[in-house]
């Protein structure tokens, strides 16, 4: 069963999966702290040109199937254009409240 962005737990995660559902680029790197970093199948990745590419110009949607870690952790149907849709883990980092590292990948 899908868990509504709405129903995240953690805010922070909540603003960045609510963005990303949107293709909401500015809401996108609000939720993000300034120096924010990423990963994908654990390689380091230049977080704006990884978001540009796997989330706003392919349409990318994730559909959260659980959360843990209190919100900081999904396994999310993670889709876009360019990939269709697979099974993704994601680990988020918060810090003041906004996202300051995510760490996604195949689940």
């Amino acid at each position: 069963m899908t868990i509504p962005a709405d129903k995240l737990s953690q805010p922070a995660v909540r603003a960045l999966v609510t963005a990303v559902n949107s293709h909401d680029e500015q809401a996108f790197f609000a939720a993000l702290t300034p120096d924010a970093t990423m990963s994908d199948d654990g390689s380091d990745r230049d977080l704006r040109e990884w978001s540009e590419r796997e989330i706003f110009a392919t349409r990318g949607h994730i559909d959260v199937q659980s959360q843990a870690d209190n919100g900081l952790s999904l396994v999310a149907n993670y889709r876009n254009d360019t990939w269709g849709e697979m099974r993704t883990r994601w680990h988020f980092t918060v810090a003041d409240g906004k996202v300051s590292r995510f760490e996604t990948g195949q689940a």
